[in-house]
């Protein structure tokens, strides 16, 4: 039996080779895929759509409501909380669990990368990747204050 993923990779695969292999959009690739009858899309659960956003008095947009994911009896759970009103230790597991995903998007980019450049050594200068993401997040923070400077002046 074919699993979800290794279906939905077939029709990517085959979505890509319809267009000689050209970068596209999932966008694209999924209303090609509805279309041709190979996909459906699934129903929104609005209680997974909880990632609201507000401000803060000093200009910062946050995430309001966090989710911890956990499992019990084999099954999938996710406990949404609200900044402010949830635990402390909910809090933590939920900022902890983004960072994991953060950190195995890092460590399967630099894969994709490394595998790019070993495909393509002599070809083209190796791509580089750095993950030190610190001046990038300073850089975003001040701009994010001269905005709310600008706002509140």
């Amino acid at each position: 039996m074919v699993s979800r993923k290794e279906r939905l990779q077939r029709i990517w695969q085959q979505y890509d080779s319809s267009r000689d292999h050209k970068p596209s959009s999932m966008r694209q690739a999924v209303a090609w895929a509805v279309a041709d009858g190979l996909l459906e899309l699934p129903e929104v659960d609005p209680f997974d759509v909880l990632a609201e956003l507000k401000t803060d008095s000093q200009g910062r947009r946050y995430r309001v409501n966090h989710a911890v994911r956990a499992t019990k009896s084999g099954v999938q759970y996710t406990f949404w909380g609200v900044m402010g009103y949830a635990p402390h230790d909910h809090m933590e597991k939920a900022f902890a669990q983004r960072r994991e995903l953060i950190v195995g998007e890092n460590f399967q980019l630099k894969i994709d990368i490394d595998v790019y450049n070993d495909m393509n050594a002599g070809k083209h200068p190796p791509i580089q990747l750095v993950l030190n993401y610190s001046d990038d997040v300073a850089e975003r923070e001040e701009l994010m204050h001269m905005h709310y400077r600008r706002n509140v002046a």
